[in-house]
């Protein structure tokens, strides 16, 4: 897999193409198609000819594409790990933000 080096600066509320968010990850289509499939990727407008995704997919497809070259996973290895992260990150928000509810001060 090539370096993926470039920086890109996408609003939260953009919208990239599946081929631009191969691009983006040097993730083929194909293998955006399978982690659809598994439920790793959700496509914004499913019913439309070209399959559009939130902008915050990048980082997610960024994170396959590692994951994928890295520990030479397959697919849907690679859409179960993202899954996990994805409830580790929730589950630490939630746990940070517990905390602070616990240390501020009471009025």
């Amino acid at each position: 897999m090539a370096e993926q080096d470039d920086a890109v600066w996408l609003h939260t509320g953009a919208q990239v193409t599946i081929v631009e968010l191969a691009r983006a990850s040097g993730l083929g289509e194909e293998a955006l198609r399978e982690l659809v499939e598994f439920g790793a990727l959700v496509p914004v407008a499913v019913e439309t000819s070209e399959w559009c995704f939130s902008a915050e997919c990048v980082v997610r497809v960024r994170t396959a594409a590692r994951l994928k070259a890295d520990l030479e996973l397959e697919t849907p290895a690679v859409a179960l790990v993202l899954t996990y992260l994805e409830r580790i990150q929730r589950l630490e928000t939630e746990l940070r933000h517990l905390r602070a509810q616990l240390t501020a001060p009471r009025r």
